[in-house]
């Protein structure tokens, strides 16, 4: 009886109420955070400031000017829906209205509602009601744009990234946008086929660089790794060129270099879609060789097909797969950047390429306005 007393006591109800409101307080706002909600909590808000704001300017206009109604706009075209931000603009307009007949006619002095206070005003609520229509068009809040662009980023991240691979052998890659932007046109996409005896990795290189080129790359990258690993090595290309001549984009070419590398005997096949050569530094010799297989540009015809290259990675050597923004210049010829990056990459023999990739880019293409990308495969001595 006394238990049950306690539980259904004022001061226990009470707690009830508030922990339910606190919770439903709390979902609501990650629902609105997250674009999920309605925008009725934020409305409510903005058009408490206009009253607000129009007793501040009434009783010192001089510290809060008419032209402050452009706040509660501005927050509105980023917060609310269009038709929330009509209601918002017509509550502005009446603070206005109100302002003028308060503080009187603009020519009696200054920090009146003058003309050019409601240019100001009415040009702000235009562009935040252009900002929501495009919001709306979309289809994605404000609130949620940028953690999708960030999630579309990483999304590319962990698709590029190499799996982990049996002692004896390291992996480096470097990717850089064209502009320090996030989003770049080359991706790399690798898996380990045959019970994790083969490794294959493809670095491609779409059409266009950064931004242009990231929604498709993003594309493409779920689409490649989807394709290996469930194709046989010398069907990947093929299908990956199907793919492309299927979505009939304007600008719908890339290049692409397929590694299937042999983990337990080092012997590799190189196949290559209109890709630039690989290089392997010959660990006995101490120089490199290219390695260019033949094929055609990806999404440019229907049947073409892909002849492989073969080589075996020795102990001590080192297989180098890079993409054009890393040796091409307007002021220079494919053939000196490559020499150029060789001339980089001796450096690191004697040390070891534990970290070279970002490195070599950094040396040999820092300010170049194109997505670079650089994979360094070595076999320990």
């Amino acid at each position: 009886m006394d238990r049950s007393a306690g539980v259904n006591s004022f001061p226990a109800r009470l707690r009830k109420s508030l922990h339910r409101a606190r919770v439903a307080l709390r979902k609501s706002g990650v629902d609105y955070f997250r674009g999920d909600a309605s925008d009725w909590l934020a409305l409510a808000g903005l058009l408490l400031t206009v009253p607000l704001l129009t007793l501040a300017t009434i009783a010192a206009p001089v510290w809060c000017a008419p032209a402050a109604l452009v706040l509660p706009i501005v927050a509105g075209g980023l917060l609310l829906r269009p038709a929330s931000l009509l209601g918002l603009y017509a509550a502005s307009a009446a603070a206005l209205i109100v302002e003028s007949a308060a503080l009187g006619p603009y020519t009696g002095g200054g920090a009146r509602v003058t003309p050019g206070t409601v240019l100001v005003v009415a040009a702000c609520g235009f562009f935040g009601l252009l900002i929501a229509q495009f919001r709306a068009r979309v289809g994605v809040p404000w609130r949620r744009g940028g953690t999708m662009l960030f999630d579309l980023r990483e999304r590319i991240r962990v698709q590029s990234a190499l799996p982990r691979l049996p002692a004896g052998w390291h992996q480096e890659m470097a990717l850089r946008p064209a502009g320090g932007q996030s989003f770049s046109g080359d991706f790399v996409v690798a898996a380990r086929t045959h019970g994790g005896r083969t490794l294959e990795v493809v670095l491609t290189d779409v059409s266009g660089k950064g931004m242009d080129a990231g929604s498709r790359a993003l594309l493409l990258s779920g689409a490649f790794g989807g394709l290996l690993g469930s194709l046989p090595p010398h069907g990947f290309l093929p299908a990956a060129n199907g793919y492309l001549l299927r979505q009939n984009w304007e600008e719908g070419f890339a290049t692409s270099i397929h590694l299937v590398l042999d983990l337990e005997s080092g012997d590799y096949e190189l196949l290559s879609a209109g890709h630039l050569p690989a290089l392997q530094l010959h660990a006995g010799s101490g120089r490199w060789e290219e390695q260019a297989a033949e094929g055609p540009l990806l999404g440019v015809y229907d049947g073409a097909e892909f002849g492989p290259v073969k080589g075996t990675l020795r102990p001590g050597d080192v297989l180098m797969l890079f993409t054009d923004g890393l040796v091409e210049a307007a002021d220079r010829d494919i053939s000196d950047g490559i020499d150029r990056l060789t001339g980089e990459a001796d450096r690191y023999v004697a040390t070891g390429f534990e970290g070279a990739a970002w490195h070599l880019i950094e040396a040999c293409a820092k300010d170049v306005n194109d997505d670079r990308a650089l994979l360094l495969i070595t076999r320990d001595a």
